[in-house]
């Protein structure tokens, strides 16, 4: 846990000095610019090395070295086409079955295309790139790393989707899902999200929020489409309204806090802002699919595509916030909300479902987990 706090306060702190919108000058590159340039590296650096040094941390860690083991040799698996291809390509070339090779290439795909998404698309590069690592995105990312890597793409992609640049995000998607086949989800739900604005469009999500209840039986049967190794398994298990609420009440909480903080500045910050909307429209779904859909298995998994923007969402409305003792103020309260969520965060890092503590590396000598140890 010590280890986890000095990474996030340190790479946080160098957030602070990174300037994602600079201003144009005649004399080159400032003092200024290189400072920002210099301490973004160090923020990648320290973030790629430590996920890309873990070993069998993450409650998934060897399950991945099964799978990637029985996709090289062409054994049966669910992951798709991309994933398996990516197995042979990293194992043929490192002449022998390396998923710790495995484990930090996707680390350093998806830690990039974060950190290109708080420097490009987000108002302010530092309030971003905190969340990202006190709402435990960074640390999450150990885990499913197919899935992370895949939800990096569709919150890239959502710039796109801004722009209207509708092309370019189908490739995006459609390229992503040969590697995590959920992420197809967000093309309808992402489009959505740029035409949803009056009233009575909330009030008809609303209903369709009770027919995706309503008609549970069939919602079950997509989600089973598109994650077929949960079938038959205890995460299909029936889940009560109550006790769906209650073990989403992280989830449920954030997205409502988010939601209050749009409506209390919504004609200063979403109005006339059109990214700003849209990452509004998608946190709205997100409550919507929390409230009405809490039987799905993983509901996470669909919902993260939904919270994700958030990461934008929020800087981009106290950006937009005139009163500067208001946006001070929401400022601190952003700060302080995160730092405490870090902290809960952290507390159930050795929980199942998670398992991101005790940090293990192959630093130390991988003698005791070397692959053909894990499945004898």
């Amino acid at each position: 846990m010590l280890l986890y706090t000095a990474v996030a306060a340190i790479t946080i702190l160098l957030a602070h000095f990174v300037v994602n919108k600079p201003a144009a000058t005649a004399y080159g590159t400032t003092r200024r610019q290189a400072l920002s340039g210099a301490c973004l590296v160090a923020i990648f650096v320290i973030l790629f090395a430590l996920a890309a040094m873990r070993i069998n941390v993450g409650n998934d860690y060897k399950n991945y070295a099964i799978t990637a083991h029985e996709a090289f040799v062409d054994g049966y698996v669910v992951t798709e086409s991309g994933f398996n291809l990516l197995v042979k390509v990293l194992y043929t070339l490192a002449g022998w079955e390396n998923y710790i090779l495995l484990f930090a290439v996707f680390a350093f795909v998806t830690i990039f295309l974060y950190m290109k998404i708080a420097y490009e698309q987000s108002d302010s590069f530092a309030l971003t790139f905190f969340l990202f690592m006190t709402l435990g995105m960074y640390f999450r990312t150990f885990n499913t790393v197919r899935y992370y890597f895949v939800l990096a793409v569709a919150l890239y992609a959502l710039r796109y989707v801004v722009n209207k640049q509708y092309i370019r995000f189908l490739l995006c998607i459609l390229a992503a899902a040969f590697f995590h086949k959920s992420v197809l989800v967000v093309i309808p739900i992402y489009l959505a999200a740029v035409y949803v604005s009056k009233k009575w469009h909330y009030i008809a999500l609303g209903a369709c929020g009770l027919v995706f209840l309503l008609a549970k039986d069939l919602v079950m049967k997509i989600a089973l489409i598109l994650y077929p190794s949960y079938e038959n398994t205890s995460y299909i298990n029936e889940v009560g309204i109550i006790s769906g609420w209650i073990s989403n009440a992280n989830g449920i909480i954030r997205c409502l806090l988010v939601l209050v903080l749009c409506l209390i500045f919504y004609k200063d910050a979403l109005e006339d802002n059109r990214a700003n909307k849209v990452y509004f429209n998608l946190n709205v779904f997100a409550v919507i699919l929390y409230v009405f859909g809490v039987y799905l298995p993983l509901l996470s998994r669909f919902t993260y595509y939904l919270m994700g923007p958030q990461i934008l969402l929020i800087p981009g409305v106290i950006s937009c916030i005139k009163d500067d003792k208001k946006k001070k103020l929401v400022t601190a309260i952003v700060l302080t909300i995160g730092i405490l969520y870090f902290v809960l965060f952290m507390r159930g890092a050795y929980e199942e479902g998670l398992r991101i503590l005790p940090y293990k590396s192959w630093i130390f000598g991988i003698e005791d987990y070397i692959y053909a140890n894990e499945i004898n």
